[in-house]
């Protein structure tokens, strides 16, 4: 992995060389990426699809080029299942609404009564619009709940499952704690009951080789800035067959085949899902992105985060055994458990027995990644934007630390180190 493509490992904070740890917030951006921005505005800046002259057809071209790179990478059948969006929590909005404007046999496909099904480790961007969907249709959500060691209860999940579930959305890996989720089955199951899936791929994607033909989801939604792409692109993935039934969540331009007074029709897949200008130098950057990822590798990136998490956790562990000669506690949540590229964890004052009875003993989330910023070192601490997750783990926050991959052992140890003293400043 080659850290001199990403200039802002250079970086000093507070006199310290930056040790970047909070890629499952946002990861950095190669300079291949950085490029591509430079070089749209400079050289092909124009707007696409409906302009005639030399600019526009270069910009029309990689637009639809990016969006055929986006399919290759997931695996999907064709170009006209990928909509642009501005990322995984528009992808999502975008859906909710959608799906709630729908109509089957001239019935609205969500109908008071109804049911949705999302995870206990949710991001909001996963939670938050199916209940306004809820609240608009006078639906129902509810959520599996988690099990003691903070896994998808799968036979729960089976439990929900019923004739009035009319869609389950899951996040494919939590941002919180890393699991990867049993999604395979979770569509098994649903696809039983002629239920359509949505997966949240915001934490996987980035991490892992998606193929979302063999999956058999029908949605997906991913952000371009947690794969170092850009900010403000995202995709939302459908199978054709469903999209095509989905009325468009927006009106404007682009989305539309003719307008007259009397009505308008729309446009054909994907475009009228995109309304207004698209988002063109930012799908261009995203390619960059895949193709910067395509370089290196699937099979080398996944072995070198997962090489990378089980050393962090493991580093994490032995200041768990050794207490600091008695200072304080660390607790790992879902320790041990596959996680893709992500570590939440809490510190203590004292030995542990039990996280939830201890709370009076919780060295806030907060003091903790300062201090560790203090060192150069960033961390992501507080809820996460995943509160009913957070709360079901009865704190406040936790700290995460979380992997792309320009990280090393060398910034594991670094934190490790700046962890250690945090400590020993809170604790001592």
């Amino acid at each position: 992995m080659n850290r001199e493509d990403f200039e802002i490992l250079k970086e000093q904070v507070h006199g310290r060389e930056l040790v970047y740890l909070d890629n499952a917030a946002t990861s950095q951006k190669p300079r291949q990426v950085v490029e591509a921005i430079v070089e749209a505005y400079s050289h092909w800046n124009s707007n696409i699809h409906r302009g005639v002259h030399h600019l526009s057809q270069i910009a029309t071209a990689h637009h639809e080029e990016a969006r055929q790179a986006v399919a290759d990478f997931i695996g999907a059948k064709s170009a006209k299942e990928i909509i642009f969006t501005k990322g995984t929590t528009d992808s999502i909005n975008t859906l909710a609404f959608s799906i709630g404007e729908m109509q089957v046999n001239g019935q609205p496909y969500i109908q008071e009564g109804d049911e949705i099904i999302v995870s206990g480790v949710e991001h909001h961007s996963n939670i938050v619009p199916w209940q306004m969907l809820c609240d608009r249709k006078k639906a129902v959500l509810k959520h599996v709940p988690l099990k003691e060691d903070l896994s998808f209860d799968i036979e729960a999940f089976n439990g929900l499952l019923s004739e009035k579930t009319k869609l389950v959305s899951v996040a494919h890996v939590s941002n919180v704690l890393g699991i990867i989720q049993p999604v395979e089955e979770i569509i098994r199951l649903a696809h039983e009951k002629g239920v359509p899936v949505c997966l949240d791929g915001a934490q996987s994607v980035p991490h892992m080789q998606v193929n979302v033909q063999a999956l058999d989801c029908e949605f997906m939604a991913f952000s371009g800035h947690k794969m170092y792409g850009p900010t403000g692109i995202g995709v939302l993935y459908g199978k054709k067959e469903w999209l095509e039934q989905l009325p468009p969540a927006e009106g404007g331009g682009e989305m539309i085949e003719h307008v007259r007074w009397e009505g308008t029709t729309y446009n054909t897949l994907p475009y009228k899902f995109e309304a207004g200008t698209p988002n063109f130098v930012g799908s261009y950057a995203l390619h960059k992105a895949i193709e910067y990822m395509q370089s290196i590798g699937w099979k080398a990136i996944e072995a070198h985060e997962k090489e990378l998490t089980q050393y962090c956790e493991e580093r994490l562990k032995g200041l768990v055994d050794e207490r600091l000669s008695g200072l304080g506690g660390i607790h790992i949540y879902a320790a041990g458990q596959p996680k893709a590229g992500v570590i939440s964890f809490n510190v203590y004052n004292g030995q542990i027995s039990n996280v939830k009875s201890q709370i009076s003993n919780l060295i806030h989330p907060f003091d903790v990644g300062t201090l560790l910023d203090q060192q150069g070192v960033a961390v992501r601490t507080g809820h996460h934007c995943a509160e009913p997750l957070i709360d079901a783990l009865g704190v406040p926050g936790t700290v995460r630390v979380s992997f792309g991959l320009y990280n090393d052992k060398n910034d594991v140890d670094t934190f490790i180190m700046a962890l250690q003293k945090a400590q020993m400043m809170l604790l001592g």
